[in-house]
């Protein structure tokens, strides 16, 4: 069973949550995460500002 992430230096930006964790070959990820209900948004970036910029221009549905 696989290891859960263990984000640091999250943000929050609007509904979104920004944060950076380790992937399971120890590179550095960026995720973006939606909280509003029913929504489901969240992506994997390879940098923190792309994650930043999918959180500030992220509209639900």
């Amino acid at each position: 069973m696989p290891r859960p992430h263990r984000f640091r230096d999250v943000i929050r930006i609007g509904p979104v949550q920004v944060g950076t964790h380790n992937d399971h070959r120890g590179r550095e990820k960026h995720t973006a995460a939606c909280t509003a209900p029913r929504c489901g948004f969240s992506a994997d970036y390879p940098d923190r500002s792309a994650a930043e910029l999918a959180a500030r221009t992220h509209r639900c549905t």
